[in-house]
């Protein structure tokens, strides 16, 4: 099984859009419509990587991020914030919640198959 990534956007066409790209590159996908929705996701597939918007409803991305590394059983798991937001004050304070990289929309989808793929062998996970 591919490495396993959780993509969280309220966007459906960018959660599709991803999980087809990603699927063709040899992910294990699983979308999720926000931050609600994806701790029951956790508790059952335990993805490698999670993709993240950061304006998204019921929690800010970058408040579920740090909530993620602050929780033991999730916080190893490397997170990719994709959002239109650009400016160095919100990249700032994406990576200063624990993020792993910040990818501003709209991104190149190459950009981020190639930062998944050096983020995966980190973890440990084959495709």
């Amino acid at each position: 099984m591919g490495c396993k990534v959780a993509v969280v956007d309220d966007d459906r066409e960018i959660r599709e859009a991803l999980k087809d790209a990603l699927e063709m590159a040899g992910y294990d996908v699983h979308v999720v419509p926000n931050g609600l929705k994806l701790m029951g996701v956790l508790q059952v597939i335990h993805p490698d990587v999670i993709l993240l918007d950061v304006m998204m409803s019921w929690i800010d991305g970058v408040d579920l991020c740090y909530a993620l590394k602050a929780n033991h059983a999730y916080s190893e798991i490397p997170v990719i914030f994709m959002s239109a937001r650009t400016s160095p004050e919100d990249v700032r304070r994406g990576m200063d919640a624990g993020a792993a990289d910040y990818i501003t929309k709209p991104f190149d989808l190459q950009a981020l198959l190639d930062r998944l793929e050096t983020i995966r062998p980190a973890n440990g996970t084959q495709a």
